[in-house]
């Protein structure tokens, strides 16, 4: 699917609906593809109610919708092993049931549960992307 940032919310409204059963969400693209971006307007209209940053520095965010759920975000990018992601506590999030947004999960692949999704986004342009999903 192709879209630019005019139909952001569209492409998220057809995320949530595709992937509704998924808890595990791995954001694939290069550096400034947009995974964030994307991340924001899921939680937008997931009715999260805290301010939706790329958690770079802390690893991991979590944000709290208005009927009190959590979603949790991750940025691996600056991880350098994936003992510092089990030092965390991975494990405890990704099985919790809740949402993980994960970015970056290329620097942790053994420790991603077996079913997850993949939203893979390329860039085509300067305003616009193409988006894949692929079940796992």
């Amino acid at each position: 699917m192709q879209y630019s940032l005019d139909n952001l919310d569209e492409v998220a409204k057809y995320l949530i609906k595709e992937c509704t059963d998924e808890t595990i969400w791995v954001f694939d693209g290069e550096m400034g593809a947009g995974k964030t971006t994307l991340i924001k307007t899921l939680c937008s209209l997931w009715s999260v109610e805290d301010v939706v940053s790329s958690p770079t520095f802390s690893i991991v965010n979590e944000y709290k919708t208005s009927s009190d759920k959590s979603i949790y975000h991750f940025d691996f990018y600056r991880i350098d092993d994936e003992a510092e992601a089990e030092d965390i506590g991975v494990d405890t999030y990704f099985y919790s049931g809740d949402k993980c947004l994960i970015e970056w999960a290329s620097k942790i692949p053994n420790l991603i549960p077996e079913k997850f999704v993949v939203i893979e986004i390329s860039v085509v342009d300067e305003s616009t992307r193409l988006l894949q999903i692929r079940k796992h």
